[in-house]
């Protein structure tokens, strides 16, 4: 294998500098996911452009002896720099972590680029960012082939399933639950949210007091089938005393 130089375009979902003042990215693009390093990059003008969420165009080279692409060059593509807003952030992060979890290289690659694109573009610019946010994480999911089991009772199969699950987030029946009922629109995204388009599902907003329970489902759903996202740390909202959900 010879070595070789390539150009890719993609978006930073993962960025860590190492004591030796390195970048390691990762970066989805078209073609799958990309991880490299830009040695010395935090005392260049790489520094400002390989940041979490933004769109570049860089161009590598790898040996066959290296386990990781060098980045030579880096052009900033495009930015959305209202994700760096306290309210826009979290959600952003949670997106670019599960595109990390779900997508690898030559997998669902120019779907989930796009979604994912989209996903940042909602973020950034609708008022109502946690929406966007619920409605994409469920998307992803989808298009990577997880998909809550809706039509029927997660653990007897018994039919029109209505229930949280709240050890791996589907559905229950109701002599399965031991949670109350979604309500009616809760319940209604939870059966048809992967199968919606992502206009349809946006204009159809779940109220906010009924977003609680869905955080928790779709955090138990990525959790079991998925792996551990370390967004949910601050991302999920913990119930308040003398409330069910």
């Amino acid at each position: 294998m010879r070595s070789r130089t390539a150009n890719r375009s993609g978006i930073v979902i993962r960025r860590r500098v190492t004591p030796a003042g390195d970048i390691i990215v990762t970066l989805l693009t078209p073609q799958g996911k990309l991880k490299a390093i830009a040695r010395g990059g935090v005392r260049g003008p790489l520094a400002s452009r390989l940041n979490l969420f933004h769109h570049v165009g860089i161009q590598i080279y790898q040996t066959p002896q290296s386990d990781l692409a060098s980045v030579q060059q880096a052009v900033l593509e495009g930015a959305l720099p209202k994700l760096a807003e306290p309210e826009r952030y979290a959600f952003a992060h949670l997106m670019a972590e599960l595109a990390d979890a779900l997508f690898q290289e030559g997998e669902f690659t120019e779907q989930a680029f796009e979604l994912f694109a989209g996903a940042l573009r909602g973020i950034s610019h609708q008022p109502d960012p946690e929406w966007v946010a619920l409605v994409m994480g469920f998307k992803l999911l989808g298009l990577a082939g997880f998909v809550a089991q809706t039509a029927r009772c997660a653990r007897c199969g018994a039919d029109q399933p209505a229930h949280p699950d709240p050890l791996a987030g589907q559905l229950l029946c109701g002599n399965c639950a031991s949670l109350p009922a979604y309500p009616p629109e809760a319940l209604d995204f939870v059966r048809y949210a992967v199968r919606r388009s992502v206009r349809a599902s946006i204009e159809a907003p779940v109220p906010t007091e009924q977003r609680v329970a869905l955080w928790r489902a779709l955090e138990r759903f990525v959790t079991v089938q998925v792996g551990n996202v370390q967004s949910w740390r601050q991302l999920v909202p913990q119930p308040q005393a003398g409330v069910t959900v």
